[in-house]
């Protein structure tokens, strides 16, 4: 039997037992003098009790189809809601007044919605957590591959290139060759060798750069650049002032000087190198210039130059800018602004 006809069938059986009471109060007031007055009395043409019997058939009927129909369409909507909380969607559920068993599901379907959207958070949050986790350690590998690479190329490269130097320059201040042709040759060799260890040492900068650890911005640039005093051809002019920034800032800055350095041993085969870091007006100012051959900025960035990038990518996460400017024969000089922003507690003069 549906549910239809079944509430249909209570609905007659509720109204029935209601026109029975309303029938027996009725006779008590006004008693039945003959029961044949039962068939006999009419309403619109139909004896009485045949009336009574279709009002009440009639009555049960449309209460219990209108009862099923509201009821259908409660049940309708959490059908509804169950299948929106299966493929994740929000739940949109009324509070129901009428029924207080439908108000009950709703409820529990809403603790039930609550208890999903927080899984769903921690479960966000574990994967983030593990990406970031395994990031960290991709990271850690690198790094000490990288410190691997560039100790293995210190001792090995790095100290033949400078053995064979030290032999050439020996060959050719002891025995310099008769021949011009050969005392060249000899020449371009030395020149090869010099340029091979410049090169070792902007790959070793790249491979393992310094870390500031617990020394300011100001003092990691002035060792840097001291250690490449002392193994560099290369005059170096230095204006440093001592900072008040952010440690995320000086990081960024020191990795931009050591790819700026890096490029210039590389590529600039310059004589003087010229490094400012200043504030003024409440901006850091790293510049850092070179009287190399230079090159076409536009064509090395249309090429995806990826030490220019990095620099890029790396002054705009401290919140600054990076511009280079570059004259072939003439030099070039990269200049990185970041504002300063001030720390809790501190006031301006």
């Amino acid at each position: 039997m549906s549910s239809l006809i079944r509430q249909i069938l209570l609905a007659i059986l509720f109204t029935s037992l209601f026109s029975c009471l309303i029938l027996a109060a009725t006779f008590t007031v006004f008693p039945l003098v003959k029961w044949s007055d039962l068939w006999q009395s009419r309403i619109y043409n139909v004896p009485y009790i045949y009336f009574i019997l279709m009002l009440t058939v009639v009555t049960g009927t449309m209460i219990g189809a209108l009862s099923r129909l509201v009821s259908r369409k409660k049940v309708i909507a959490i059908s509804q809601s169950l299948e929106n909380l299966i493929k994740g969607r929000k739940l949109k559920l009324e509070e129901n007044e009428g029924s207080s068993d439908l108000g009950s599901i709703q409820k529990k379907l809403n603790e039930i919605e609550e208890k999903m959207t927080k899984q769903a958070e921690v479960a966000q949050k574990l994967a983030t957590e593990r990406a970031n986790d395994r990031e960290k350690s991709l990271q850690e590998v690198v790094v000490q591959e990288r410190n691997r690479l560039a100790r293995e190329l210190h001792d090995s490269v790095s100290q033949q290139l400078f053995a064979a130097s030290m032999m050439m320059a020996t060959i050719n201040e002891t025995n310099p060759p008769s021949d011009e042709g050969m005392k060249k040759q000899l020449t371009m060799v030395e020149k090869m060798i010099d340029q091979s260890q410049l090169e070792m040492r902007a790959l070793l900068l790249h491979l393992r750069p310094a870390a500031l650890k617990d020394k300011s911005l100001k003092e990691g640039i002035e060792d840097l650049l001291a250690e490449l005093t002392e193994k560099v051809s290369l005059k170096i002019e230095v204006k440093l002032e001592e900072l008040s920034v952010d440690k995320g800032v000086e990081d960024h800055l020191f990795r931009i000087l050591q790819e700026s350095v890096s490029n210039t041993l590389r590529h600039a085969k310059a004589a003087k190198l010229n490094v400012i870091l200043i504030e003024r007006d409440q901006t850091v100012i790293l510049r850092i210039s070179d009287d190399g051959k230079g090159f076409n900025v536009q064509e090395v960035q249309n090429h995806g130059s990826y030490g220019l990038q990095n620099m890029h990518e790396r002054a705009v996460e401290v919140g600054g800018v990076l511009k280079v400017v570059s004259v072939e024969n003439k030099g070039t000089k990269l200049e990185v602004k970041v504002p300063t922003l001030k720390k809790d507690g501190e006031t301006d003069d």
